[in-house]
């Protein structure tokens, strides 16, 4: 009978501990889905307010990455640099620079690119400002982001270095930064292929604005660029997390592709 009754005991013990979690993991299920994600307000003169969502679930390391920009000030006065109409418009690399000539004293302002380094995401030490490149959340490379490049989505954009090696896939999903795009229509080649990880909530007709802008068109290497006749300034980029603390993003070192290139000629 004592038996019996530690045996009874012991099973009351363990569905009393299979409640108490089971509440518990529920509670924290409940907190967690209340999380809301952050929200990238984007000012752009002369254009209006674009606000994306941003989604951490989807693609972590990447809005780390691009929460961490934003609190450093990195996108203020970066200017969409390229605008593809029923594709994409293209930001994040390029800030506008004044030069004054000696003879006329005339200022012109042109853009130019600009460099992201560690310091942009607040890493300190002695390689502060070296720049740096992020993993590519997509699934080619080995990440389950199922977000489709649909109107409005917002994705990282990279270098592809397979057009000079097929051997060279891997470097080329690791190599995004800072600059990003965001689609004006659907466009499900990239899927898969390129990390997107929001999508915009309100100003999709400032985007689609942006998109009409008139470009001027030049072809290099096969690729057509479209770059912006007036300058599209970017005035100020901020994000609410709502009180959350997204951190520092996983980094690497960028691939050097002219040294690899010089190694094997």
């Amino acid at each position: 009978m004592k038996k019996v009754g530690a045996v009874f005991t012991i099973i009351v013990l363990i569905l009393v501990i299979a409640l108490i979690g089971g509440i518990c993991y529920g509670y924290y299920q409940k907190l967690t889905e209340n999380i809301k994600n952050p929200i990238v307000t984007m000012e752009v003169e002369n254009y209006g307010t674009i606000k994306i969502e941003l989604y951490p679930k989807v693609a972590p390391n990447t809005v780390a990455n691009f929460v961490a920009l934003v609190n450093s000030g990195f996108y203020n006065g970066t200017t969409f640099h390229r605008v593809v109409k029923d594709f994409m418009i293209q930001g994040g690399g390029y800030e506008l620079t004044e030069k004054t000539d000696e003879e006329t004293g005339e200022t012109t302002k042109s853009q130019t690119s600009k460099s992201v380094t560690l310091a942009d995401i607040g890493v300190e030490g002695n390689n502060k400002e070296d720049k740096y490149c992020i993993p590519g959340e997509m699934i080619e490379n080995g990440y389950n982001n199922l977000l489709k490049h649909e109107e409005g989505v917002i994705s990282m954009a990279r270098s592809d270095y397979t057009s000079y090696s097929s051997s060279l896939a891997e470097e080329s999903y690791n190599s995004g930064s800072a600059q990003f795009f965001i689609m004006t229509k659907r466009t499900s080649y990239l899927d898969g292929r390129y990390a997107g990880f929001g999508k915009v909530i309100e100003g999709l007709d400032v985007v689609h604005k942006i998109e009409n802008a008139e470009v001027q068109t030049t072809e290099e290497e096969g690729d057509e660029e479209a770059t912006p006749v007036e300058d599209i300034i970017i005035k100020t980029v901020t994000v609410d997390t709502f009180g959350v603390n997204y951190g520092k993003p996983e980094t690497l070192e960028p691939f050097d592709y002219y040294s690899w290139a010089m190694q094997n000629q």
